[in-house]
């Protein structure tokens, strides 16, 4: 007879939390997996309190848990699971009393984010939208007083900074943990929009006293399965309700300062640069670009799954000269862009993460923009041809001309596009409209458009 597991509590697995001095906003798979588990390794005297986006189902299971869960670091060699103790609070959304709270206290020094980008409420131009519905009914509730509730991140953290102030201490830094560029110049806009909105006053003493540093942050965390609970159970002994799984690889680079100080994160390999747009362009061109190519052709040539399309050579051919591409302007030494394309190999290798096609497919109409297309035009710029980001872009094209509903935020415009009577320099102006009027762009991407839709 099997011994029943354990639960899992800092009763049956003893440890001591340390103090809240870090807030989070988006309780998810990848903070714990990232923000988190690099807090644990780096300096294990800061808690981190981390409140949900919007469910309380998972702060739910996490409290019961006393904030412990396990992460699984799963590899080609097997399934490593440690227990990690550095998240102490997890909070459902709508406790906006103990997020006030907690910004208010001194010793907190750091707010973190995950929102996705749609979480920031910015326009086109990089604004605060306030025609948003959720940003309005934030402003009118700030100004009205103290709500029991806010919609948008940035009113939460607006409603925490507020109360900072009035107790008389300093400020502290908001970092977004967001996959997207230029995140920290984001959340500024987003936090100092609503502000203004607020209290002019408030925003200059944000302004003044709290700093938005950037970030560039990796590391694939696929969605939690039954099979891991159980595989978790199994090695741990403990009843874990919420397990992370993750790849080996993490990687983590901030530009900004702290005004009120932050865990020794370089002691877990966090690198800080001071020119944090180099770094982006690096993952976004290398591993961003060579996942889009994969999407679109590895789809096309019948694969799922990011493994499956890497051990196909004709589709790590067209990687690889994706890659040699964009080498060309990642030529800064502390890039390491050599090992950082042997580390994406081997990630990309790893049969054990199923990385799904089909999910980075999305949005290839707002991806491509900030993938394929600067590589070409630097190519184009530099007296190339850019033969391999147009084969990029070309894979995008017929990836949509032979599927049937495209899975897009722009899913409307771009049908359009596809059904115009020439579809190829149609979809090449909704990612670029310069690429899209020089003719021998268009022509040559209309051609290995073809050679993709008819391969020999």
């Amino acid at each position: 007879m099997s011994t029943p597991p354990k639960p899992l509590n800092r009763t049956t697995h003893p440890v001591t939390a340390p103090p809240v001095r870090l807030v989070h906003l988006g309780l998810g798979a990848f903070h714990r997996a990232h923000q988190v588990w690099y807090t644990q390794q780096a300096d294990p005297g800061w808690g981190y309190a981390s409140f949900t986006g919007r469910s309380a189902r998972m702060s739910d299971l996490l409290s019961a848990q006393d904030g412990l869960f396990a992460l699984v670091t799963r590899s080609g060699e097997g399934d490593t699971p440690e227990i990690v103790s550095t998240l102490v609070e997890a909070q459902p959304a709508d406790n906006l009393a103990r997020l006030v709270e907690l910004v208010a206290d001194p010793q907190v020094a750091v707010i973190t984010c995950t929102v996705t980008e749609a979480g920031y409420h910015l326009t086109g131009a990089g604004e605060l939208d306030t025609a948003d519905p959720q940003v309005i009914a934030d402003i009118a509730a700030l100004r009205a007083g103290q709500p029991a509730n806010l919609a948008t991140a940035a009113g939460r953290i607006v409603a925490g900074l507020r109360a900072r102030r009035a107790a008389g201490h300093g400020g502290l830094a908001v970092v977004s943990c967001d996959n997207i560029a230029a995140n920290g110049e984001t959340t500024r806009a987003s936090v100092l929009g609503l502000a203004r909105e607020v209290d002019f006053g408030l925003a200059e003493w944000i302004a003044a006293h709290v700093t938005f540093p950037s970030t560039s942050i990796d590391r694939i965390t696929p969605a939690t399965t039954d099979e891991l609970i159980a595989d978790v159970t199994a090695a741990t002994g403990f009843a874990d309700a919420a397990p992370v799984v993750t790849e080996p690889f993490a990687s983590w680079v901030i530009s900004g300062g702290f005004p009120a100080g932050r865990p020794a994160w370089e002691n877990a390999g966090v690198e800080f640069v001071d020119d944090i747009d180099t770094f982006e362009r690096r993952k976004l061109w290398l591993l961003n670009g060579s996942h889009s190519l994969m999407a679109y052709f590895g789809q096309l040539r019948g694969h799922d799954t990011v493994a499956g399309a890497i051990g196909d050579p004709v589709v790590r051919g067209r990687v690889e000269a994706l890659w040699d591409e964009a080498a060309h302007h990642l030529a800064a030494p502390e890039l390491k862009v050599p090992e950082y394309r042997a580390s994406l190999l081997e990630r990309f290798e790893n049969p054990r993460i199923r990385h799904n096609l089909a999910q980075i497919a999305v949005d290839g109409g707002t991806k491509q923009r900030m993938r394929a297309v600067p590589i070409l035009r630097a190519e184009r710029a530099a007296g190339r041809d850019g033969e391999a980001a147009a084969f990029s872009i070309a894979a995008w094209i017929a990836y949509l001309l032979d599927t049937e509903q495209i899975a897009d935020t722009r899913a409307g415009e771009l049908d359009t596009a596809r059904r115009a009577d020439d579809p190829v320099p149609a979809l090449i102006s909704a990612l670029d409209e310069e690429l899209a009027a020089d003719g021998a762009v268009v022509e040559r991407i209309r051609g290995l458009v073809a050679e993709i839709r008819q391969p020999n």
